[in-house]
């Protein structure tokens, strides 16, 4: 690591000459490949952007010149290059750097992303207020091939369009399609001809110089030639000098024609292709497998897992989907962009025709799921809390006003450790229930869950149906299809002067907690319609009421209990025990709960400090 060592900011990597570059890239691989193996994390994905970080800190003055990394799971390599070359050893742990981009962490990180398709409009607003505030510098969008997918990549590029006095480049790291032989010696030189300066000059002479038929049939012929080698056509319609395709891992092309681009004016944009798991043959031949591994040994790579002890509310969800599309060939699975990561692999095998990935276009999924649900179908949405976000305005007005049979599988609610605050499903609770509609339910343990699907399914109307991430308590799942009454709580346990109504995940610490205090237990299992008859007794039998949930506490499951008590004129003292009116960092799932006081023993202890 002779090079890597000397590389304290992308200054340090400027000093070095270009032959330098080649053996610096192959110490930077393999230094992510060392940390990730110790840490776990995203891995394929930062082996594809090697070059391309090197190339990008080596052209432009960062962070003068502003880089927006879309999604931010392939930034490792720039992590490293911008003087957290030591810090990768916390990497997603509680008090250790994040694993996507953050603004607090580093002024390399211009803009904070996790969620995909952000980059071009950030960049392109960094772009028009260096034009505003009459600066000199640069911005950079570095979007994946998958998040072009989404509408709002198209909207920025739309936008940007328009405005040819800006310095703005969009490179599309396109690492799925294979290097094919354009990308090759000729298209090398096409693309640095197509980036330099005689070429943009010849152009607009052509443009001042030309009489109008002439143009057309100049302009004609440069659009066939362009067209034979690169799909250039509809990124030049919105506006941009499209360049490429070139190889992302090539930097004797990738800098020369960086350093063309960056002498132009206007929206640019770079094609790259790049190959996921670059240079570990491992996770190139499984960049899947790779894509967000845990620890593992580099030379021996991911060994299978011992099956758990216990399912996944993931894999809970996966079988029930199958069980009842077996049972109901209404069913339709829709998921945006998330088969794995929402169980769902199964399903696609054996309903191939029923099943449908529409890209990373969150809101286009559950319109779309709106559009079947109109043809007398039954959708399922499978979609991880924090993303369902991204489409409100359509699940409002589009499924709930309209009140479609729709249902929601909402993975990964609540706290999920590792990935942090961008990817926690801390607000479903509250942006649902204030829906009208809505049948709003929180799983407490994997039979439950499976429970509520059912439910939510046969409901003629929109429901969700929240679970979080990982493995449920081990309870035994029942193979039939059965329902729950709807808006209807289980006592759990009973008690005396404390009643705990507990929400979802909070279910069993609660109950832990009750019999320490011997309190009364209550699974509310229903947010909306909640069980108000079931508050009335409790409130009648109880000194106090403590809500539990696993989200935040402004507007969520224990505002709505409060809310209950007003309408119902009830004076009674509450606790609303969940989630703090801030982000949540990143680290190990049990242990923030602790932080938070959502364990049994912080749930106790909450509870003995208000009323004991």
């Amino acid at each position: 690591m002779s090079l890597l060592t000397t590389i304290n900011s992308p200054a340090d990597l400027r000093q070095l000459n270009r032959h330098q570059l080649v053996s610096l890239a192959d110490e930077l691989r393999q230094y992510v490949i060392d940390s990730v193996s110790k840490t776990g994390g995203h891995l394929s994905s930062n082996l594809g952007t090697v070059e391309l970080t090197i190339a990008l800190h080596y052209v432009f003055n960062t962070p003068e010149d502003r880089l927006v990394w879309d999604v931010g799971h392939q930034t490792y390599p720039h992590k490293i290059l911008t003087g957290r070359r030591d810090q990768m050893h916390s990497l997603r742990q509680l008090d250790g750097i994040s694993g996507f981009p953050r603004r607090i962490e580093s002024e390399y990180d211009t803009f904070g992303t996790a969620h995909s398709s952000t980059s071009i409009s950030a960049a392109l607003g960094m772009a028009l207020a260096a034009r505003t505030k009459g600066e000199s510098r640069h911005s950079v969008a570095i979007i994946g091939d998958g998040s072009m997918t989404a509408g709002m990549a198209f909207e920025a590029l739309n936008n940007a369009g328009v405005y040819d006095d800006i310095n703005m480049l969009v490179v599309l790291n396109d690492n799925d399609m294979s290097i094919s032989p354009p990308v090759g010696a000729l298209n090398r030189y096409l693309a640095r001809l197509m980036s330099g300066k005689f070429y943009a000059a010849a152009r607009n002479v052509g443009k001042s110089v030309l009489p109008p038929p002439m143009l057309e049939l100049a302009r004609r012929f440069e659009e066939h030639a362009k067209g034979m080698i690169v799909p250039a056509t509809m990124f030049e319609e919105f506006g941009f000098n499209y360049i490429g395709p070139i190889d992302g891992h090539d930097l004797e092309s990738l800098i020369p024609t960086l350093q063309n681009i960056k002498n132009l004016k206007g929206p640019q944009f770079l094609h790259v292709v790049t190959k996921k798991g670059q240079g570990y043959k491992l996770a190139e031949a499984d960049p899947i497998l790779y894509h967000g591994p845990g620890k593992f040994n580099p030379a021996e790579g991911i060994k299978p897992a011992a099956a758990p002890a216990k399912k996944t509310y993931t894999q809970v969800f996966g079988d029930w989907l199958c069980d009842m599309a077996a049972a109901d060939d209404k069913l339709i699975g829709i998921t945006p962009a998330m088969r794995e990561g929402s169980g769902m692999v199964e399903f696609e095998q054996r309903f191939p025709n029923r099943y449908y990935d529409v890209g990373i276009a969150e809101q286009h999924s559950v319109t779309f799921a709106g559009g079947i649900a109109t043809e007398g179908l039954k959708p399922v949405v499978a979609i991880y809390s924090t993303f369902l976000q991204r489409a409100y305005d359509q699940l409002i007005h589009d499924v709930a006003l309209q009140n479609l049979d729709v249902t929601f599988a909402l993975d990964r609610a609540g706290l999920v450790g590792a990935d942090g605050a961008t990817h926690a499903g801390n607000y479903d609770l509250a942006y649902l229930r204030c829906i009208p509609n809505m049948v709003v339910m929180a799983a407490s343990d994997e039979n439950e869950c499976r429970q509520m699907l059912t439910t939510g399914y046969r409901y003629q109307g929109p429901a969700a149906i929240r679970y979080p991430r990982g493995a449920g308590i081990g309870a035994t799942i029942q193979s039939e299809l059965s329902e729950l009454t709807i808006g209807k709580a289980e006592l759990k346990r009973q008690g005396k002067k404390i009643a705990i109504l507990a929400f979802g995940s909070m279910v069993h610490p609660s109950i832990k907690a009750a019999e320490a205090l011997d309190a009364t237990a209550v699974n509310m299992r229903f947010v909306k319609p909640i069980d108000i008859a079931m508050i009335k007794d409790m409130a009648a039998d109880h000194d106090a009421l403590v809500t539990v949930e696993e989200g935040c506490t402004m507007g969520g499951a224990g505002s709505a209990v409060a809310e209950a008590l007003a309408e119902a004129g009830i004076a009674k003292p509450l606790l609303i025990l969940g989630l703090p009116d801030k982000f949540v960092d990143h680290g190990d799932p049990a242990l923030l709960l602790a932080q938070c006081g959502l364990n049994a023993e912080g749930i106790e202890a909450s509870i003995r400090q208000r009323f004991l």
